[in-house]
């Protein structure tokens, strides 16, 4: 499947995402966003989950990060697909097969983007999103999360940084307070709100369930159910 992505308002890159990869969405473009708001251009960068290569074939695109990037995801068919997005532009990357950190061992990064699953299982199941992809992030969805962040300070340079996805689909308490125990530093970079799909109102009484156990978060307001995702920045492990 070719796919054009917009990565901000008004930039696009078109994109083959094929069955069984990823589609990027509303957390792809928020940490996108997140390096522009950094405002720096980065030298050594590691893309955790890239999927289809979406997000660092765009940052290549607008030349706010060097190349090669460097980019993993445990897919084979995702790496094979970002191999070709990425050539396809002529953009310079290392894609690699394994889990989160493994095909990265020895090495130290600038900035890490963590682009991997961080929704609560239970709900991967019954959403739009993963179609039959495998999402092990725990009941509360902060497995996989937590485990990158738990992770990042032996590959990450002097002075770098990690961004990393909350999302209320998960327990974002657990996630943030493992997050200011492992880093001096965790900020706020952006958020936004964005309503619960159709397709998971059926559901609806799992949600609750989860939610009243604290493993979700879900707002209501309008007579709506809304999420939201926050991108947040960590440097200077403890």
């Amino acid at each position: 499947m070719n796919i054009d992505f917009n990565y901000s308002e008004d930039k696009v890159i078109n994109i083959d995402c094929p069955k069984g990869v990823f589609v990027p969405n509303i957390t792809t473009r928020l940490l996108i966003e997140a390096v522009y708001a950094l405002n720096f251009k980065y030298s050594n960068v590691l893309d955790l989950g890239c999927g289809s290569g979406a997000l660092g074939a765009s940052l290549c695109k607008e030349d706010i990060i060097n190349t090669p990037i460097f980019a993993s995801d445990l897919s084979e068919i995702a790496v094979e697909t970002s191999k070709v997005n990425f050539s396809r532009y002529g953009y310079e990357a290392i894609i690699k097969a394994g889990s989160l950190f493994e095909p990265w061992k020895g090495m130290r990064f600038d900035l890490i983007i963590d682009d991997i699953s961080g929704i609560s299982e239970a709900v991967a199941s019954i959403s739009p999103w993963f179609q039959g992809i495998p999402c092990i992030s725990g009941d509360d969805g902060s497995f996989l999360v937590n485990s990158i962040i738990n992770e990042s300070p032996d590959f990450l340079s002097p002075g770098g940084i990690i961004l990393f996805p909350l999302l209320s689909l998960s327990n974002t308490d657990s996630i943030l307070s493992n997050a200011r125990q492992t880093f001096k530093k965790v900020n706020l970079i952006c958020r936004k709100e964005w309503p619960l799909p159709a397709e998971m109102h059926s559901s609806m009484a799992m949600l609750k369930n989860l939610r009243d156990k604290g493993n979700i978060q879900l707002i209501e307001k309008f007579g709506m159910f809304l999420c939201y995702t926050e991108i947040y920045c960590a440097s200077e492990p403890r």
